[in-house]
């Protein structure tokens, strides 16, 4: 990231700004706050205060703001648009989003890679031989019956379908970036990706791309909706269900991990309940599973006697549980704090927790209410609010994205990869408690890592590999190769080469006789899925800031500084940053008249957004 910054001729001081940025944003967010109260925040008396501003309160700039909260940010146009109406519509545009029209949206285009055999999968390797040893079959395919690795097809299945999932899983996620940034419902993505945290499930181990795009399109479509049906459905779901073990949830066993993590994470927050309130509510879980894609109850498996949870006794089965744990009075107050704390700050006050608590509560937890509330509130607009929060990695993307007014999720630099080294890979969260969010997202070497997003956006990669058709594992592109050579599967799968010195004779003479060859399964399973999953488009950003300079009549370099400062940034940067800014792109176009450098301004312009962008401040929604 140095090199790239001396190379295309930034000054050091540069380079110490975008390291400085983490002990600013880590360590000095009221400072940028106040900053931000050059902007339009409201007076510090607004903290907490949740009465609705009024139409004299309402500004451009609080729609700039309001669109970063409750979407991904917006192009000046859609700013306009928001701020010419009243606070009160224009926040419920956001929230009452479900009669504008998005059916220019398409749903998920599935590869077709799921064959009929597969399920229930195994759990592994070991599991599947074992099964096909033992009934001559495994998903869906036969034991041969004589010959050199008669299991042989039978691995190479099992591995096939972790790679075909794994691939459509990646694709299930630009699919869902796409829709963040194309959507006219802003905020129906926004909380399902809040959703996606808070119910978090990892494809490594639920491993069926079919059941995370189940689950993500109940949170789309529920996110904003009742949370006792945005509960009991994530509850019943096979992603769920497989991700926290319901299938050793059995009478007379019980498995305690989703009723704990029902309490813990999902509703009331520890120090609400008992382990004796978790054994008693796993029990009225037991026999709660899924056949392949439909969710079903196992009566001879499910406990039907009495259970006492949280000081209520009877023959409970799983949704009562969940009646009895809405009823708590810590579990509205826990979720509208969680929600609050995603879409406005950290750090809450009890008393404001209370509130908000008793909105969601008296509402019958419809969510609509609270969010609309929020939104219109004082607090909302306040100086302790604007500006203060950390984009995680999907906000950065998305917005920089939308804010460049893109028509689609480029296909390089990789989405995937992109958030995941920035710290949130869609479908693979870290823990059953989702991300940390907040200042978590900022390191210094995630901040470098931030601008090299940046940098790869506005000058693409040559040399870029997607990684969905080319395995990062260099030895299954090793065994590749040397079963192109023509070696024999023996040969190609020794790690290395032919190790002369530890093989027999006649193992260097011939193939083996085995069972199967593991090595040589994942190659083939690899080999398998990308004959049959379709390639994520891998189309550039287009993106043409020339025009975006000249279509607006910009005729300075001052002019265009401030104007790229005003549409990507949330925070305003500091006089003296302005000026660096400024003096830089004068002295890349070498003239302050934007006409005249009209023909070869594109690339000046990127690379002061580039620095732009790899500012602290850019950091911040």
């Amino acid at each position: 990231f140095m090199k790239r910054f001396v190379t295309q001729g930034f000054r050091v001081a540069h380079v110490v700004i975008a390291l400085l940025a983490y002990l600013l944003l880590v360590h000095s967010p009221p400072g940028l706050a106040t900053a931000s109260e050059q902007r339009q925040a409201g007076p510090s008396a607004w903290q907490d205060d949740l009465a609705p501003i009024g139409p004299q309160d309402w500004s451009a700039d609080r729609a700039a703001h309001l669109l970063e909260r409750a979407g991904f940010g917006g192009t000046p146009e859609e700013i306009e648009q928001l701020a010419a109406l009243s606070p009160e519509a224009a926040v419920d545009r956001l929230v009452n989003y479900q009669d504008i029209d998005n059916s220019h949206l398409k749903p998920f285009d599935h590869s077709g890679v799921h064959d009929p055999g597969l399920e229930p999968f195994p759990p592994s390797r070991p599991a599947t031989t074992t099964l096909a040893r033992k009934t001559g079959e495994a998903l869906g395919i036969k034991v041969k019956p004589s010959g050199n690795r008669r299991l042989q097809p039978v691995v190479n299945k099992f591995f096939y379908w972790l790679r075909a999932s794994m691939l459509e899983t990646n694709r299930v996620a630009y699919w869902w970036a796409d829709r963040m940034l194309r959507t006219h419902r802003p905020l129906e993505e926004k909380m399902a990706l809040f959703w996606h945290g808070h119910f978090a499930v990892n494809e490594s181990k639920v491993r069926d791309y079919r059941k995370h795009l189940r689950q993500l399109e109940w949170l789309q479509q529920h996110g904003t909706g009742n949370f006792r049906d945005l509960l009991i459905g994530v509850a019943k779901s096979p992603a769920m269900l497989s991700f926290l073990d319901a299938g050793q949830n059995v009478k007379g066993s019980p498995n305690e991990n989703f009723a704990r993590e029902i309490m813990e994470l999902f509703t009331m927050g520890v120090g609400n309940y008992t382990e004796q309130d978790i054994r008693e509510a796993a029990r009225a879980f037991t026999g709660w599973y899924y056949d392949d894609l439909r969710f079903v109850v196992s009566a001879g498996k499910h406990d039907d006697g009495p259970k006492t949870v949280l000081g209520q006794t009877g023959n409970f089965d799983g949704i009562d549980v969940i009646d009895v744990i809405l009823a708590q009075p810590a579990t509205a107050n826990f979720i509208a704090a969680k929600i609050y704390r995603y879409l406005v700050r950290d750090n809450p006050s009890a008393a404001l927790q209370q509130q908000l608590g008793d909105l969601l509560r008296n509402a019958e937890y419809e969510m609509a209410p609270l969010l609309r509330t929020i939104f219109l509130s004082k607090d909302f607009y306040s100086a302790a609010s604007y500006g203060t929060a950390i984009k995680s990695p999907v906000q950065l993307v998305i917005s920089t994205y939308r804010k460049l007014d893109l028509d689609r999720v480029p296909g390089a630099p990789d989405f995937n990869d992109v958030t995941g080294s920035l710290g949130q890979r869609l479908f693979y969260p870290p823990t059953v408690a989702g991300w940390a969010q907040g200042r978590s997202w900022i390191t210094p070497g995630l901040l470098l890592s931030r601008g090299n997003f940046v940098y790869e956006v506005f000058f693409p990669n040559i040399s870029f590999i997607p990684h969905d058709r080319y395995p990062r594992d260099g030895k299954i592109c090793l065994v590749d190769r040397k079963i192109a050579q023509g070696m024999d599967i023996s040969t190609a799968t020794v790690p290395g080469g032919i190790d002369t010195g530890s093989m027999a004779e006649s193992n260097m003479m011939a193939d083996r006789d085995e069972a199967f060859n593991t090595r040589y399964g994942s190659y083939k399973g690899w080999q398998m899925a990308i004959q049959r999953v379709k390639p994520i488009p891998r189309d550039i950003a287009r993106i043409d800031l020339r025009s975006m300079v000249l279509n607006a009549e910009l005729t300075t370099v001052e002019q265009v500084v401030d104007t790229f400062l005003q549409r990507f940034l949330r925070v305003p940067v500091e006089p003296a940053y302005r000026a660096q800014m400024i003096a830089f792109l004068e002295q890349e176009l070498g003239t302050q008249d934007i006409q005249a450098a009209a023909t070869y301004l594109e690339e000046p312009l990127r690379l002061l957004l580039h620095l732009i962008m790899s500012a602290p401040e850019y950091q911040l929604g």
